[in-house]
């Protein structure tokens, strides 16, 4: 079967691991000439990693990436609100990782290029459209210089190229655009100190404010570990549009940052000082798109990012793109055709992700700490008497079984 993936990110590369393994050799089209080790920290999940261990990428993770044991809810005071055992420690029987995203990229790259050959991954090629024909689909790139290379012929052809996909642009071409919330992100990382144990995550504030701290490197010789920080400010409700994608990943400054930073004080770390120590941070708007009525068309279908898009609460991007991966190539594996098999992949996953991209608008998770905000916003005496811990195991709970990482779920 030939096939072709769009998008060399870390849903392409773990679907071209995944149909290796089942004697399929893709070939990833990736628009970039070079690719780079970009981005900041991100988490990905036991159900996801389950997934990654299967392709026997558990050694390399870990000696990038952080096997993740706590996570604390927190008001911007630092009043516990939520604390509960991740991964291992949570009595799933794979870890949850914190990583950073470039890294987690690189090490899915290399890999490919290890199993599948360096010429699996063609970069410089911008897609452009694609046209089907009763037995094929005929992709049209454009290279980086502005020639028009050799078009592709392929069985089926994978949207994996993110939030702004040029292969949902052409099966939806009226689509209304990306979706925002009116909050914008500062995402920063730098080598620091360790803080508690060196392998738990901070999400703090409310619903104006957030604060997300966690380490995404093992310490180093000399004891000391990346940090991961981002903070959120809703500057509207959403009625704007988001800024130009050419704004997105903007290069941000301390006086835009710190007088949101200042508002939280978190006694496990000296926040102010760690932003100010931190190279370059950058800015980015919370955004997502509505979820689509469909993603598979005859041979063509999306996945990850270019399918489903959510906003970053419950540490499910990146986790939702691996899982997709092993729906797709299950499906693969059994259908009688590619076409059923896509159809397949869509029946399984569409429902499933469109939930988490609603859930996530109401803040997913970390609407606890929204919702202590909105009942005691100058903090609390007695947590119990704002909230119960039902409500909050609720709220946190469920939105693990509705996103199927619970240890029940994951376990096999």
């Amino acid at each position: 079967m030939r096939v072709a993936i769009i998008g060399a990110g870390i849903g392409g590369l773990t679907t071209a691991l995944m149909l290796q393994r089942l004697g399929i050799r893709p070939t990833i089209f990736e628009a970039s000439r070079e690719i780079r080790e970009l981005g900041v920290g991100i988490n990905v999940l036991p159900h996801a990693i389950r997934e990654l261990a299967e392709l026997g990428l558990l050694p390399r993770l870990d000696a990038i990436a952080v096997r993740t044991r706590e996570l604390i809810y927190a008001n911007r005071f630092g009043q516990e609100i939520w604390r509960e055992a991740r991964g291992l420690d949570a009595g799933f029987d794979v870890p949850q990782f914190s990583i950073h995203r470039g890294r987690l990229q690189g090490l899915l790259r290399q890999t490919v290029i290890e199993r599948l050959g360096a010429e699996a991954i063609r970069t410089g090629h911008v897609f452009r459209a694609f046209e089907e024909t009763e037995g094929e689909v005929i992709a049209r790139f454009e290279a980086a210089d502005g020639a028009a290379p050799d078009p592709v012929h392929t069985d089926i052809l994978i949207g994996c190229d993110g939030i702004h996909s040029a292969v949902r642009r052409q099966l939806y071409p009226q689509d209304k655009g990306l979706t925002w919330n009116g909050v914008m992100m500062w995402r920063g990382a730098l080598d620091s100190e360790p803080f508690l144990d060196s392998r738990t995550m901070i999400i703090a504030g409310g619903f104006a404010n957030k604060l997300v701290l966690y380490p995404i490197t093992p310490p180093d010789n000399a004891g000391r570990q990346m940090i991961n920080w981002v903070v959120t400010h809703r500057m509207g409700d959403g009625s704007e549009p988001p800024p130009r994608r050419e704004d997105w990943n903007r290069a941000s400054t301390l006086d835009e940052v710190l007088p949101h930073a200042e508002k939280f004080r978190i006694k496990e770390v000296d926040l102010l000082a760690l932003i100010r120590r931190t190279p370059a941070f950058y800015e980015y708007p919370m955004a997502d798109r509505d979820p689509l009525p469909r993603w598979t068309f005859g041979r063509v279908t999306l996945l990850g990012d270019a399918a489903h898009p959510m906003y970053p609460v419950g540490s499910n991007g990146a986790s939702q793109a691996i899982i997709d991966a092993r729906a797709l190539c299950d499906r693969l594996q059994s259908a009688e055709h590619p076409r059923a098999a896509l159809e397949a992949f869509e029946n399984e996953r569409l429902p499933k992700t469109a939930e988490i991209v609603r859930t996530n608008r109401l803040g997913g998770p970390e609407g606890v700490i929204d919702e202590v905000e909105r009942r005691s916003p100058d903090g609390f005496d007695d947590l119990d008497t704002v909230i119960s811990y039902d409500e909050r195991f609720q709220i946190v709970r469920g939105y693990a079984a509705l996103a199927g990482f619970t240890a029940a779920q994951v376990n096999r």
